[in-house]
Formats: structure tokens, sequence, C-alpha cells
């Protein structure tokens, strides 16, 4: 289920084309044209609640339905523009960035931007922030002033599953963790 899990992460978040549906403007998917779309690839088989249970088990929580499970969204990450309706919030005064030593130069030089995504995923925690960091190799943690930076104008949203999303973190607002 883990593969199926993370193709479904592949559409939701930045190829819906492969399976030939769309997302909406708040990237959400119609569920049985998901499935439909899924199995239709000859590569996976999957039902409704074989995805209930993706859904209700992922350890990062990125995926919801809608109320009346029709539809169903990646709560963040997407490299498509969608709005996923995330209020602004004010964040702790401190977040976290984990990456991998080998891009922490870059960082230094240019601060935090969101590459091929939407937005720049900060983590509460540096526990977390560490198992992000070492999906990319010798982890490095930035430690993010992010009370300083909201104070100053930046917007911060959270997602559903608790990830601070910001447009980017300029390197003055940056310090090893």
């Amino acid at each position: 289920m883990k593969r199926t899990s993370v193709f479904i992460s592949l559409i939701l978040r930045h190829q819906p084309e492969v399976i030939g549906i769309t997302l909406d403007a708040n990237g959400w998917a119609d569920v049985e044209k998901l499935i439909d779309g899924i199995n239709a690839t000859g590569n996976y088989h999957i039902d409704m609640q074989m995805l209930e249970e993706i859904v209700r088990t992922d350890n990062k929580q990125r995926y919801s339905f809608s109320e009346d499970k029709t539809k169903i969204r990646a709560n963040q990450g997407h490299s498509v523009q969608v709005d996923v309706e995330l209020k602004e919030e004010q964040p702790p005064e401190f977040l976290y960035h984990g990456t991998g030593e080998k891009y922490v130069e870059s960082i230094l030089k240019d601060g935090l931007t969101p590459k091929s995504r939407l937005y720049v995923h900060l983590s509460k925690d540096i526990r977390t922030a560490e198992n992000v960091g070492s999906r990319h190799g010798k982890p490095y943690i930035f430690k993010v002033h992010s009370g300083e930076m909201f104070r100053c104008g930046h917007k911060f949203r959270i997602s559903e599953n608790g990830v601070w999303l910001v447009k980017a973190v300029p390197t003055e607002y940056l310090e090893k963790a």
C-alpha cells in the first residue's frame, strides 16, 4: 500500500494528468475518477476501502477527504498551482527546516526558497526537521526566526497536518539549530 500512497501523492501534488484527471482550483480531485484512473494504469489496484485506509493511516497525514468523501486532495506540497484554502496564522517564535548538508551553502546564500513547490515547508520541532533533512543525506537543521518574520509582514499558513508554510525565508531569519 505504501507504493500506492506514493503514486497518489504524485497525482494529487504534481501530475494529475498521469491518470487523466484534473484538480479543481482548490486541489480537489473526484474520488471515483482517481480510483478509476489509478486502476487503469494496470500497475495498481485500489478501491474506496483501500483509499480510506491510506488516508487514515498515512503517517504524514498527506491527504484529506471532503465531508461526503466524494473528493480528495493533498494537504500541501503541490508543484501545480492550487489554493488549498489555508488561512493565514501567526507562527510560533521559532520554526525549523531540515535539509541535507549539501544544500547549506546555497541556502546561506539565497535563503529558503520553495524550488518546485508553492511554499517552503517548516516544522514546529527539531526532531521532525531532522527526519525531513535525513531524506536528503546528512541532515542539517535551520532555526527560522518565524515570529520576527511575521512581525515584519511575512505571511504564514499551517496545513491540515501541521506543516507550516511560507513563500520564502530570507537569510537574515536563519541560523543553525
